[in-house]
């Protein structure tokens, strides 16, 4: 007695009243955990990619559904008017197109639709990454720094080729030198093709049979190289410099990758960045608050005199224009530096500078005694 088959809607995980994305989304998820190609060799699962996929061709199909909602399974049965039971069932109607352009592409990485194989040629090296720290004031005025680097050159001995000197690389019997090869696979929804690197030559289109002695067949050695590297002015900390074609070679001729070197800078003792714009405190005494006086301010350019008025408040701010940061596209344009005056008070005083201080307190309508 054969077996009875499982309800339509309890297969895929929906209630009847499901609608078409919901189903949809529920084959999808089904297909891609089942499908054959993803469990090889896996009957069990192929017998529920089957049910699932036999499920969706009626379910999403609103005539098939109408009528397995009357009839349930007898519906499709021989003698009522069906193909009689999987093996010949009918799929014409079903929307498989869109569903299955998406989950083909994520089974096999968006190639498993398409045909035919691509030649291998010139391929870009890969980019590089280093680090260079530099102080605060060197990111303030540019400079040059030196790196010591160990890359991967073409070796010397077979000229980049990898292949024993007076003897030569010959094309890959597997891809025909394409470097690519197209894997078939069989479905019940028919025949998709696959392309992928070739296991033979690793996407080269050639076969190296008698390796250089000095690179072991890659066509590569590393070599210790001292790079220099122009910082401009301005630059921030965590940015990054790229040097164009300063990074790994590339194959079958083409063209080196880059080197990207981050820069961290120190941090200032007394500065601090935002931007392109500079902060930092200057202390000044309650005399010079008081009275007014000339003060000297130090800047990322050296020092600076400012006049502090007469009667200026604790924590009051100062503008600087243009001594701050240059702009790394414009070095002719700069930030500013902003300065905060804060008035110190002192904690040792002589007996007459108590004395003084009363005097002026008393003065000004204190009530020090």
């Amino acid at each position: 007695m054969a077996e009875a088959k499982r309800d339509y809607y309890e297969v895929l995980g929906v209630d009847r009243n499901a609608d078409d994305a919901a189903l949809k989304k529920a084959y999808r998820e089904l297909a891609k955990k089942y499908h054959p190609d993803m469990n090889p060799g896996d009957k069990d699962a192929e017998a529920k990619f089957k049910e699932a996929s036999e499920a969706y061709a009626v379910l999403s199909d609103k005539e098939k559904r109408a009528k397995y909602d009357q009839f349930g399974h007898a519906a499709f049965e021989a003698g009522a008017g069906g193909p009689g039971g999987f093996g010949g069932f009918d799929f014409e109607g079903a929307d498989f197109t869109d569903i299955f352009g998406d989950i083909f592409g994520d089974l096999f990485g968006g190639g498993a639709r398409r045909r035919g194989t691509a030649s291998t040629g010139p391929m870009r090296g890969r980019n590089v990454r280093q680090s260079v720290r530099i102080t605060f004031d060197e990111a303030i005025k540019g400079c040059s720094k030196q790196l010591n680097v160990t890359m991967q050159d073409p070796c010397p001995t077979c000229n980049g080729t990898g292949a024993k000197p007076g003897t030569s690389p010959t094309t890959c019997p597997q891809c025909q030198g394409r470097g690519q090869v197209v894997y078939t696979t069989r479905s019940l929804f028919g025949t998709m093709q696959n392309v992928q690197t070739c296991p033979q030559c690793h996407g080269t289109g050639k076969i190296i049979k008698e390796k250089c002695p000095d690179c072991n067949g890659t066509g590569y050695v590393s070599k210790k190289k001292t790079i220099e590297i122009t910082i401009p002015a301005g630059i921030d900390d965590g940015q990054v410099v790229r040097l164009r074609g300063k990074g790994e070679p590339g194959t079958n001729g083409g063209p080196r990758g880059d080197m990207l070197v981050e820069v961290r800078v120190q941090r200032h003792p007394t500065f601090e960045r935002q931007d392109v714009n500079i902060f930092s405190t200057v202390p000044i005494s309650f005399a010079q608050a008081a009275l007014g006086s000339d003060i000297r301010i130090k800047t990322v350019d050296g020092e600076v005199i400012y006049k502090v008025k007469a009667g200026t408040k604790t924590d009051t701010k100062v503008r600087l224009k243009g001594k701050g940061v240059p702009y790394v596209n414009n070095p002719n344009r700069r930030g500013d530096h902003y300065i905060t005056l804060m008035i110190q008070t002192p904690t040792k005083l002589s007996k007459e500078a108590k004395e003084a201080l009363k005097k002026f307190d008393q003065l000004t309508g204190g009530t020090l005694q």
